[in-house]
């Protein structure tokens, strides 16, 4: 895992952060999920534009304006934040959430959800980039099977919409898969 919760992000990252840090007037925490964790806090290869982020506390900041996509911040840093539309995390992910850079700045706070909750957040669009992504979580954590099901069961499952079932069996063919490659 790379060693950026100390905050060395790299360009254009640490900029864009720094610059965002310092245009808050109050504590924000950013809820973060996606490439962005997967590459800056586990330690998968690959470039990413944004930061996908689940929730913002507080979450009435107009994010999107001050540094989403084609904001100010985003055409001059070349990177943005996302609020991601599709995603569903268990009920006590706040619980489990790590701070990705403490102490880096005065007001943002990046927070990443364990692997398992990183895995179960890529559960509802479930395409082959989320399987990829939650493989390489799965293999890279060695993270357990049961311990997946139990959290997706006792936290995620009843809270899902659509064909539950559907979701039941992306989970399980998921966990053959990465178990196959173990």
């Amino acid at each position: 895992m790379p060693n950026y919760k100390s905050g060395d992000f790299p360009s254009p990252w640490k900029e864009f952060l720094a610059e965002l840090d310092g245009m808050l007037n109050e504590s924000l925490e950013l809820h973060c999920i996606g490439g962005f964790v997967l590459t800056f806090f586990y330690g998968l290869s690959r470039t990413t534009g944004d930061i996908d982020y689940y929730t913002s506390v507080p979450a009435d900041l107009n994010l999107e304006e001050v540094a989403g996509e084609n904001s100010p911040l985003h055409k001059k840093h070349k990177v943005w934040l996302h609020r991601v539309g599709v995603a569903n995390l268990p009920e006590d992910y706040v619980t489990r959430l790590t701070d990705m850079a403490p102490g880096q700045f005065k007001s943002l706070t990046l927070l990443v959800p364990d692997p398992y909750d990183c895995i179960l957040s890529k559960l509802e669009r479930a395409g082959p980039k989320d399987r990829d992504d939650a493989d390489y979580l799965f293999r890279s954590q060695r993270l357990d099977a049961q311990v997946l099901r139990e959290r997706y069961t006792n936290e995620l499952r009843h809270n899902l919409i659509g064909n539950i079932e559907w979701h039941d069996g992306t989970l399980e063919l998921w966990i053959e898969i990465f178990e196959a490659q173990s």
